[in-house]
């Protein structure tokens, strides 16, 4: 068995970290992909390894040297016209060595789990090629493959068909060809494929003729699980970071990312909070369907979204601002208090980091369970000299909840001292009989106007991505203030257009809650089961977690994340809860929750 390396392309798309070197040079977290690759592939018994160069090739040949003398014995071949061809060419150049042995061919540009060589050299098919399962980041050809895994027709960019993708598999671009197959039909079909259309192609497309004109017995391979990441520009190498990162590392990294894990799809995130039972198929159809519209046309202003979420919710036009999320909402609604701000702790903490220090008046529950109720609040900040009390409810990271009653307490209290009550109720839609819970009402409001409403819509209606947000106050004063503060195009057509059918899909709506509430029950009597971690009882869509026994949650959430894929929130960044082995886990569907189960199961036993 021998390896052929293709390593001869420029790399442009990197810009300046291939200025000097060839891409397979590019470092991942201090590693360079050519010294990975070789360092696995001196691990295999090799015969030799072949490696065409081209763009900065001496560089390369240089860099390499002896270091792997007595490991490998590595040749190379150059490619002097790389900029004028593609990698259809850099193979024909070694094509007489592909006569001579059993061949492993690699593109450099690749960064893989260990086991991959382990998996190609030990299946049983002379000629097998490793694809994965087609997501969204991927690239290049595909392929499509039969119950036997047989590759039936490799598909190229240009006959790429988006509502095909389910039937797609991605070539990794590591291949195993036996001898025969090479001399008897690759190569062959190699130099007629160059002759009849030169070299300025893709050598997968040899492939693809065979495999339309002839059994070729070429096989596919599925990776499943296994890690790999190709590298074709800067936004690549920071996901292949992330990817094969370890450790505390790897947490950092998916940390200060701040979402947008939906280019990680093998990777269950238990960090972010969404309603995992709506919208419905119906309801995301109906947004496909007006997608081109949506995309190409302006979306309305302010006066026209704040109608749409005065409907959306039941209140008054003049009372609602829509935001870009609630975030938006938050930065601003913050930079207009004027004042202290009692802050229960923990919290979400996008409120409170708005905020000066010394303009924070601070409670922080005594009991274990982190709950509270309106009495204590009101006896807390009875001698309290604050302007605006911030209540989150039902409270994030705790999940305590104060029902409709104390809220009305509360209110009233707020009310006889003159201070502003910003109610965050993000999440109220999770809690028990949630139909009466919220307090977006007209009659609230009106009674009230020292009430101000909070609701993220990305949180209970499973719509993150549109960042949809809405503040409700009947101080119009304050709604109108916050409206001159932000952007009058501040979202977009989606978003608009989400608002515009909500209503249709309110009954729907409903029942994904109720669902939720059931699985939230579920869920709770398996982890209850799990015996080193305490669970905190919640109203909300996430379970706060004291970690007890085995680890901490620093150890588990590294753990989680390490052997299974799984995102968990370690609370120790959180005010009031650095070093008490909390952790953070939101409620997902059934499916998904027996996978964290399992995984929290497996870790009883091990360390």
């Amino acid at each position: 068995m021998q390896a052929i390396i293709l390593a001869a392309g420029m790399g442009r798309r990197l810009g300046e970290l291939t200025r000097e070197n060839t891409k397979c040079m590019v470092e991942v977290n201090g590693v360079r992909l050519i010294d990975r690759l070789l360092g696995q592939l001196s691990g295999l018994s090799l015969r030799r390894v072949i490696i065409v160069v081209g763009y900065q090739g001496q560089n390369l040949m240089d860099y390499i040297g002896h270091r792997y003398d007595g490991r490998l014995t590595i040749e190379y071949a150059e490619n002097p016209i790389y900029d004028k061809t593609n990698n259809i060419y850099s193979l024909s150049l070694v094509k007489e060595k592909m006569l001579e042995d059993d061949t492993l061919l690699i593109e450099s540009d690749l960064i893989f789990s260990d086991r991959l060589f382990q998996m190609i050299l030990e299946d049983e098919y002379p000629n097998v090629a490793l694809v994965a399962k087609y997501e969204s980041w991927m690239d290049g050809t595909m392929v499509r493959i039969d119950e036997a895994r047989n590759i039936v027709n490799f598909v190229p960019k240009k006959a790429f068909r988006y509502e095909d993708v389910d039937e797609y598999y991605k070539t990794v671009n590591i291949y195993k060809f036996s001898r025969d197959f090479c001399e008897q039909k690759y190569v062959p079909f190699l130099e007629a494929y160059c002759h009849a259309l030169g070299n300025n192609e893709y050598y997968e497309q040899v492939l693809r003729v065979i495999t339309l004109l002839d059994s070729a017995e070429l096989k596919a391979l599925p990776v499943g699980d296994e890690k790999w990441y190709e590298i074709d520009d800067i936004q690549d190498l920071d996901i292949a970071e992330t990817i094969f990162a370890e450790g505390d590392e790897m947490i950092h990294r998916f940390n200060y990312r701040y979402g947008g894990h939906w280019r990680f799809p093998k990777m269950l995130d238990y960090c972010y909070l969404v309603n995992p039972y709506f919208p419905t198929r119906r309801m995301k159809d109906e947004l496909r369907s007006s997608f081109d519209t949506l995309l190409t046309e302006y979306p309305s202003g302010m006066y026209v979204n704040s109608l749409l979420a005065g409907k959306y919710f039941g209140v008054r036009q003049d009372y609602m601002v829509v935001g870009n999320g609630a975030a938006e909402l938050i930065k601003s609604l913050m930079e207009q208090c004027q004042g202290k701000m009692g802050v229960v702790y923990p919290t979400f903490e996008e409120y409170p980091n708005r905020l000066e220090k010394d303009a924070i008046v601070s409670y922080i529950p005594d009991g274990e369970d982190l709950q509270y109720d309106e009495q204590d609040l009101m006896t807390f900040f009875a001698d309290k000299d604050i302007q605006h009390l911030l209540l989150i409810n039902p409270d994030n990271p705790s999940g305590n909840f104060i029902p409709m009653e104390g809220l009305l307490r509360l209110l009233k209290w707020a009310k006889e001292r003159g201070i502003q009550l910003i109610v965050d109720e993000s999440f109220v839609d999770f809690s028990d009989d949630f139909e009466h819970n919220t307090l977006l009402r007209n009659d609230i409001l009106e009674d009230n106007p020292h009430l101000a409403v909070m609701k993220s819509i990305s949180k209970s209606y499973g719509v993150p991505g549109l960042r949809l947000g809405v503040l409700a106050s009947a101080d119009v004063e304050l709604i109108r203030r916050i409206r001159k503060d932000i952007s009058i195009w501040n979202i977009n057509s989606f978003a608009e257009f989400y608002m515009q059918i909500f209503g249709k899909y309110e009954k729907e709506y409903k029942q994904a809650c109720h669902q939720f509430i059931a699985e939230r029950r579920r869920f709770e009597a398996l982890l209850k089961d799990i015996p080193y971690i305490r669970l905190i009882p919640t109203q909300a869509n996430f379970f706060c977690l004291e970690v007890i026994d085995r680890y901490s949650s620093a150890e588990l959430t590294k753990l989680l994340l390490e052997r299974y894929n799984i995102m968990v929130k370690d609370c120790n960044s959180k005010t009031s809860l650095k070093g008490r082995n909390y952790i953070r886990i939101s409620v997902r569907d059934e499916q998904d929750n027996d996978a964290l189960i399992a995984a929290l199961r497996e870790l009883r036993c091990a360390k």
